[in-house]
C-alpha cells in the first residue's frame, strides 16, 4: 500500500470515531487522531474567542487551545465526561486568561510629535547570560513536572502556568476544592524536592514556579504552532517508516511529516522498544549523499515519542528516512542498527 493511499485509509477510519475515542487515540501517541478534532472544534473555539477578542487574538487562541490539546492528551477522562464540554471549560478559561493578560498591558495612544512614553523604559529583554540561565533552569523545571504523577501534574498546570486560583482548578478537573489543594500542595512538595539541588541558584520554590512558567513561554514557541498546522493537514500524506532489522516488533512504526518548502519536520513513532543501556535512538533524513539529524530520543514506556525538526535542508522532499540506534549523546552521522526506514527495503 502507498503512503498516500495508507494515509487516506488511516485518516478515513479516525474520522469515523467518537471524539472521545480520538482523544484516548492521541493519549496513545496516534498524533493523527487531533486532525478530526481539529476540523470538528476549531471554528467552534474561534467563534467563542472572537465574541470576546480581536480577531488576530481568537486566531492565536485556535492555536493555544489544540496546543494544550495535542500536549495534554492524557489528562482526559472520558470517565469524568464528555469531550465537548471540557473542550468548552477549556477554551472559557483561555478566554478568560487572555482578557486578565490584555487588562494588564499599558494602552498608549500614539502622536508623531512626541516620544512615546514607552521609549523611555529600559529593555527588559534578557540578555545572552540570563537567557542562558533561563534556558538551564526551564529544563530543570520541566524534568521535575514530569516526575509527578499525572492527576498532580495536571493541577500544577493549571494553577501555575494558566494562572487558575484553586476553586477554578477544582471546578475545571470536576473535583471537590480540598482535593485540587491536596493534588497542588503534593505537587509542590515533590517539586521542592526534585529541585532541591538547585534550590540555591533558584531561590527556593517560588522562583522554580517562575521556571515553570517560563517552561511554559518555551512551549509556546511558534515552533509547536507550525507543527500543530503538520499535523491537522489533511492534505499531506505522512512518510510510514517500518522495521528495518530483525527483533524490532512487527507494528513498530513511525510518521514522518513534512512540506516542500517549510524549514519543519515532525516525526511520531508507536511501539518501539526500551533503548538498551548507554544507548538513544537518533532519527535522520538523507537528501543525496547528506544525512541530516532530526535529534535524539528516548521513547516512553508504550513504545511513542514525538520529534520536532527545524533545518533549512528539510524544505526538500528527503530521499530517505531513517530511526538508528546510537551511543548516548548522538552522531554526527548514522552509524548504528537501522530500527525503521523509508522506503521499506524490497
Amino acid at each position: 500500500m502507498t503512503n498516500r493511499v495508507y494515509a487516506h485509509a488511516v485518516t478515513a477510519a479516525v474520522a469515523e470515531r467518537s471524539d472521545e475515542e480520538l482523544m484516548l487515540e492521541l493519549a496513545r501517541g496516534h498524533h493523527e487522531a487531533l486532525g478530526p478534532l481539529y476540523g470538528r472544534y476549531a471554528g467552534l473555539v474561534f467563534h467563542l474567542g472572537a465574541q470576546s477578542l480581536d480577531r488576530a487574538v481568537a486566531e492565536e487562541l485556535v492555536q493555544e487551545v489544540f496546543l494544550t490539546i495535542w500536549r495534554g492528551a492524557g489528562s482526559f477522562d472520558a470517565t469524568q465526561g464528555a469531550f465537548r464540554p471540557w473542550l468548552m471549560r477549556l477554551t472559557h478559561w483561555k478566554i478568560l486568561n487572555e482578557l486578565r493578560r490584555s487588562r494588564r498591558r499599558p494602552t498608549v495612544e500614539a502622536d508623531d510629535d512626541t516620544e512615546s512614553p514607552l521609549d523611555e523604559l529600559a529593555d527588559r529583554e534578557p540578555g545572552p547570560e540570563e537567557r542562558a540561565w533561563q534556558n538551564e533552569h526551564e529544563a530543570i523545571v520541566k524534568a521535575a513536572l514530569e516526575t509527578l504523577p499525572p492527576k498532580q501534574r495536571q493541577a500544577i498546570a493549571l494553577a501555575f502556568l494558566d494562572d487558575m486560583t484553586h476553586e477554578q482548578v477544582a471546578r475545571t478537573l470536576e473535583v471537590p476544592l480540598g482535593t485540587a489543594k491536596t493534588r497542588i500542595r503534593s505537587g509542590l512538595q515533590s517539586l521542592r524536592v526534585h529541585l532541591a539541588p538547585v534550590a540555591a541558584s533558584l531561590f527556593g520554590l517560588a522562583l522554580a514556579v517562575v521556571g515553570v512558567r517560563f517552561a511554559q513561554t518555551q512551549i509556546a514557541l511558534e515552533r509547536e504552532q507550525r507543527a500543530l498546522v503538520l499535523v491537522t493537514t489533511s492534505d499531506l500524506a505522512p512518510l510510514r517508516l517500518t522495521p528495518a532489522a530483525s527483533g524490532v516488533p512487527a507494528g513498530a512504526h513511525a510518521n514522518y511529516r513534512g512540506r516542500v518548502g517549510v524549514d519543519l519536520a515532525v516525526l511520531t513513532t508507536e511501539l518501539l522498544r526500551v533503548t538498551p543501556p548507554g544507548q538513544v535512538y537518533e532519527a535522520w533524513v538523507r537528501h543525496g549523499d547528506t544525512w541530516t539529524s532530526l535529534g535524539t530520543f528516548t521513547p516512553l514506556s508504550d513504545g511513542s515519542a514525538q520529534l520536532i525538526a527545524e533545518d533549512p535542508a528539510l524544505k526538500e522532499a528527503p530521499d530517505a528516512i531513517e530511526i538508528t540506534l546510537e551511543a548516548s549523546g548522538g552522531s554526527r552521522v548514522p552509524t548504528g542498527q537501522v530500527v525503521l526506514a523509508w522506503p521499506a527495503s524490497p
